[in-house]
C-alpha cells in the first residue's frame, strides 16, 4: 500500500496502475484496512515499542554470549548474526535450532564468502515471542538456548532436551488465535 500527499496521488496513480498493480482485489483492500485501524491503536503502539525493546534485550544477550551481532546490535525487530566465528555455517545453525524448537532463518550476512543456500548468518526477529506476551527478561532465556545450541550442533541428544525445555517455558505464552 502506498500512501501520499494528495499533490502526488495522480503521479502513483498512473505509476502503479496498470503497469505494476492488476485490477482491485477486495479481500486484500479489507485485510489492509482491518491491520491499519489496528495499527492506529495506542495498543499496537506500545505493542511495537515492545517488540524493538525485546530484540534490543536479546541483541544484548547474544553478544554476551560472543555472538558476532551485524551493526552491533538492533535499532528493529530484527537480529543478523554471523555465526562463522563459532565454526558453524548459517544453515547448519539454522537447522540446529530448529531441532532444538528455535526459528530462524539462515542469512547472507555483508560480504559473505558463503552461497547464499549455505550462509555465514543467521537470522531472528522478536515480534512473534512479544506476540505471545514474552518480554525482556525472556529474552536472556531465548539467548541461553541459542548459545548452548551453538555448543551442541550435531548431539541430537542435547538438542531434544533443548526443545522440552523450550517446550515447557513456552507453554506459558500461548499463540494469541490458537486453541491447544
Amino acid at each position: 500500500m502506498l500512501l501520499c500527499k494528495e499533490a502526488m496521488a495522480k503521479a502513483v496513480d498512473k505509476a502503479v496502475f496498470p503497469g505494476l498493480q492488476g485490477g482491485p482485489h477486495n479481500h486484500t483492500t479489507a485485510g489492509i484496512a482491518v491491520a491499519l485501524k489496528e495499527a492506529a491503536t495506542p495498543a499496537f503502539a506500545e505493542y511495537a515499542h515492545q517488540i524493538v525493546k525485546n530484540a534490543r534485550a536479546l541483541a544484548g544477550h547474544l553478544a554476551a554470549y560472543g555472538f558476532k551481532l551485524i551493526s552491533g546490535g538492533t535499532d528493529n525487530h530484527l537480529i543478523l548474526m554471523d555465526v562463522t566465528p563459532r565454526g558453524l555455517t548459517g544453515k547448519v545453525f539454522a537447522r540446529a535450532l530448529d531441532r532444538a524448537g528455535l526459528e530462524c532463518n539462515y542469512n547472507t550476512v555483508p560480504g559473505d564468502p558463503r552461497k547464499p543456500f549455505d550462509p555465514s548468518g543467521v537470522r531472528l526477529g522478536t515480534p512473534a515471542v512479544t506476540s505471545r506476551g514474552m518480554t525482556e527478561p525472556d529474552m536472556a532465556k531465548i539467548a541461553e538456548w541459542f548459545s548452548r545450541v551453538g555448543e551442541a550442533v550435531g548431539q541430537e541428544d542435547v538438542l531434544d532436551a533443548i526443545a522440552a525445555e523450550v517446550r515447557e517455558f513456552t507453554s506459558r505464552f500461548p499463540c494469541p488465535g490458537i486453541l491447544i
